[in-house]
């Protein structure tokens, strides 16, 4: 592989790098630490059926893809002095931050029928904060800058970061039963935990949200698009974005990876709380904390291994190993949740947040590349059209998956009124915790062989790229 040293221009300070990465903290609460909650609130402690919380998932993550469109549509066309992403990243992410707590705000005593009335109501309601937030942030990290190797670089402190808040979703259970929540019988008051714990959270994401205003900078939008770009039109989110050949095929790897892993995102939770815990909730949720802590070390020694990976064979290749790697950490969950060797639960949380740390860090470094493909064939760019695009894909992935997960985890006879689930049902969750994702990635490793991104190739786009509007 032919690298060239990154040159000084090219780089992208350490303060805007951090201010990038604490995005995070708003991506990963406000997108994923409702959906480690909801089943444990929800379902173990208020007695709704997973079915009718997996649906309620399935409509909100349908709903947030349809405003993603409308968001990173908006923040392509918008134009102020803060420039086209940072407005929206400051509202999206104050606004994210109080509704929080409020997901969360529900009565004891309300029927089934009424909590996933609040389920579906809530949960749509929220997903545009979200989405206000999440495109213009996610879109401004392509634009960074224009080097084929530093793009990798702003990805792994993102990475590495963002495994700050994950350990705060892996602990989430467990503060939910602190003993300073317990009701007059002395039982853990899950629901009044949950909503302490997401007002805490909220106020940091509020926090961050200012901070990344601050300390962040739109290069691309300072130095081409505003004095050149034409408006892109609302059918260009989906129409024209569709048309990037290399788009296709990383969203063929980003749809098989989200959809097999999001299928079983809850039956880990299951498998130590009923299979390696014999039910014992308490302990399962330290187990949990435990997992987290294994999940953030391991993740943090992925994102260098998947950096360096690339930088001798190139991103995609790396992308397949990082796969191939993830197959090996998916079979192993057989025998890592083991209620012989509860320690081993760390192996299993620690592996797949190694491989998952190292494919996520390489593709949205690799989606920046395809950014600049699509500016060498319409002259614009469109980082908000693409990410919409691709957050439309994906979460019609992440739908499928939540809106069968729950559905999923009744077929395997599982029964949350029972403290001790039956063999069979134990055994058909660890089959499928290991062979739903297996199947998946190894169709995201035949989608990403196909990409057709090499160094050289994105060395000669951006030489063309320069020659025509400048260097940026």
């Amino acid at each position: 592989m032919n690298t060239t040293a990154t040159v000084a221009a090219d780089r992208v300070p350490l303060p805007q790098k951090v201010g990038y990465g604490l995005g995070s903290f708003i991506d990963m609460w406000g997108h994923w630490l409702y959906q480690s909650l909801v089943f444990h609130v929800f379902n173990v402690f208020l007695g709704v059926a997973p079915g009718l919380i997996s649906t309620a998932l399935m409509v909100k993550t349908l709903v947030d893809a349809g405003s993603d469109a409308i968001f990173g549509w908006l923040s392509d066309n918008t134009r102020t002095r803060f420039g086209r992403r940072r407005p929206f990243i400051l509202v999206g992410g104050i606004l994210a931050g109080i509704g929080l707590p409020l997901m969360f705000a529900v009565g004891r005593d309300w029927t089934e029928g009424q909590y996933f009335a609040f389920l579906l109501v809530s949960t749509c309601l929220y997903v545009p904060l979200m989405s206000c937030f999440y495109m213009p942030w996610n879109s401004l990290g392509a634009e960074l800058t224009p080097d084929y190797h530093e793009r990798t670089s702003v990805q792994a402190v993102k990475s590495a970061i963002q495994k700050i808040p994950e350990l705060a979703m892996f602990v989430a259970a467990q503060f939910t039963t602190l003993a300073v929540f317990n009701d007059a019988s002395g039982k853990p008051d899950i629901l009044r935990g949950a909503q302490v714990y997401c007002s805490l959270l909220g106020a940091v994401m509020v926090a961050v949200s200012i901070a990344i205003f601050l300390l962040t900078r739109e290069r691309y939008y300072e130095k081409f698009v505003r004095q050149t770009q034409a408006p892109v039109p609302f059918k260009d989110t989906l129409y024209r974005t569709l048309q990037n050949r290399p788009f296709r095929f990383m969203l063929g790897t980003m749809l098989t990876y989200g959809l097999a892993t999001s299928m079983v995102g809850t039956l880990g939770y299951y498998a130590t709380l009923y299979y390696v815990c014999q039910g014992d909730v308490a302990l399962g949720t330290q187990w949990n904390s435990g997992m987290g802590m294994a999940g953030m070390v391991m993740g943090l020694m992925g994102i260098p291994f998947a950096a360096g990976v690339a930088k001798r064979v190139g991103k995609r290749n790396a992308i397949r190993v990082m796969l191939i790697l993830a197959v090996g950490a998916f079979i192993g969950d057989w025998w890592f949740y083991n209620p012989s060797y509860p320690a081993l639960q760390l192996l299993a949380s620690g592996c797949t947040a190694f491989t998952s740390a190292g494919f996520w860090t390489l593709f949205g470094s690799t989606m920046a590349d395809v950014f600049d493909t699509d500016e060498l064939e319409t002259g614009q760019r469109r980082e908000g059209s693409f990410s919409a695009c691709q957050s439309w894909i994906f979460k019609l992935a992440i739908a499928l998956g939540n809106g069968g997960s729950g559905w999923v985890l009744q077929l395997t006879g599982f029964d949350s009124k029972l403290p001790v689930q039956s063999p069979d049902s134990l055994f058909m969750i660890r089959v499928l915790l290991s062979g739903i994702p297996v199947a998946g990635i190894l169709v995201a490793i035949y989608f990403i062989s196909r990409v057709p991104l090499t160094e050289e190739g994105m060395r000669e786009t951006r030489r063309q790229l320069e020659a025509r509007r400048g260097a940026v």
